[in-house]
């Protein structure tokens, strides 16, 4: 039995946000009917790189859901796709704000005749204040709420993030009110509204520097890989031009830090005995640490740091998180069996180790329109079908 078995989920999303949020709760057992342009998700043209004539980006977000092409301004398409709606415990989409009321598909329509749907709209903005009819992507999103402005080496312009942090950030909060609403429907019986912003998202993430700012009234700046509250807490290159990240989270660390690289009462020096201190002096500290650890290579400073307590580890191409033998004893590459490619190798979910219901893969990602037939079939006659695939209303690859 999986946590989320019977649950039955109508995805109108595309891109990132969104079918990240369905592919977990398909993990977790969810049936998740992914609805389809007869272009497809766009990610399916994102690349390269292609495997065969699948797009890496979209094979990354949608394992085991069920693709049903579907043309929504087609008003048979429209009523189709209302059908299963009304059957849905759970709609998330991510159009404009106002889009889905053109085919009777926004949550009030919905409400009406399936008053116990959850109900998760992810936008840029959210659906009120003066930003709430423009859109928004992950990287402009980073850049409002000051993300980029934090990211990156001091002397350098603002950076994004190497991945789509906020879209992630967003799915995942989707799938926790998501859990929460259906929670709570089981007292109610009733369903809710989720309106979700990037925007809001973004900033929540922001975490201790938005609320160091509150607490100062300094806009933070851009620490490259240090941090604004710890220190030494940095990147530092080895001997051999290795990097690894040294991270001396208290005073013990500290403590044990100096005869580690050769400077026994390192810690005994008034500039640096507390973290306070020795944020004020950063610019003499750090020079002296980065003396001192070009002196061993890498291998031999995480393994002396690590062995008396200290937070050390190598900085990595992904190439070689992958050789990691800790990943390999966590299983993070899930093998699924696609119908072009064959065995195809897709990250795993990080819930697989719930002990009773864990998270694992229903399937590939689907071809487009590759379940359209299977589906529609339980909301429509086989004469239907045949004829709405005549007209170009549904499209189907089976």
């Amino acid at each position: 039995m999986k946590a989320l078995e019977g649950l039955k989920i109508l995805d109108l999303s595309r891109i990132l946000a969104g079918p990240f949020c369905t592919q977990v709760l398909s993990d977790l057992g969810a049936t998740v009917w992914k609805i389809e342009s007869p272009r497809g998700d766009d990610t399916r043209r994102l690349g390269p790189p292609f495997m065969e004539t699948e797009s890496s980006y979209y094979l990354s977000i949608n394992r085991g859901k069920k693709s049903v092409c579907v043309n929504l301004k087609d008003p048979r398409g429209q009523a189709v796709v209302q059908r299963m709606a009304a059957e849905a415990d759970v709609i998330v989409e991510n159009f404009k704000t106002g889009d889905l009321a053109r085919y009777g598909l926004d949550y009030a329509t919905i409400n009406e005749t399936n008053p116990g749907v959850v109900y998760s709209s992810i936008t840029g903005y959210g659906h009120t204040g003066p930003r709430a009819m423009e859109p928004g992507v992950d990287t402009s999103l980073q850049g409002i709420i000051g993300l980029m402005s934090i990211t990156g080496e001091p002397d350098r312009p603002p950076s994004k993030v190497g991945v789509a942090i906020i879209d992630l950030l967003t799915g995942l909060l989707s799938v926790t009110g998501i859990l929460a609403a259906l929670r709570e429907r089981e007292k109610s019986g009733l369903g809710q509204h989720i309106d979700l912003a990037l925007f809001d998202a973004g900033i929540m993430g922001m975490v201790n520097v938005a609320q160091n700012f509150i607490a100062t009234g300094e806009a933070p700046a851009r620490y490259g890989s240090e941090h604004p509250q710890i220190c030494p807490y940095q990147a530092f290159e080895a001997r051999d031009g290795g990097w690894f990240m040294l991270a001396v989270m208290n005073d013990r660390m500290f403590q044990a830090l100096g005869p580690v690289i050769g400077r026994p009462g390192l810690h005994e020096d008034p500039r640096f005995e507390t973290n306070a201190l020795r944020l004020a002096h950063k610019p003499e500290l750090i020079p002296l640490l980065t003396a001192e650890i070009l002196k061993k290579d890498r291998a031999v400073w995480i393994e002396e740091l690590t062995k008396v307590g200290i937070t050390a580890g190598p900085i990595n191409t992904f190439d070689k998180t992958l050789e990691d033998p800790q990943a390999k004893a966590r299983e993070v590459i899930w093998n699924v069996e696609h119908p072009t490619i064959g065995n195809l190798p897709l990250i795993a979910n990080a819930l697989q180790y719930m002990s009773r219901t864990p998270a694992a893969p229903q399937g590939p990602p689907p071809l487009l329109g590759e379940h359209t037939r299977e589906v529609l079939s339980l909301f429509l006659e086989s004469k239907q079908l045949d004829e709405y695939e005549r007209d170009g209303v549904i499209g189907a690859n089976s």
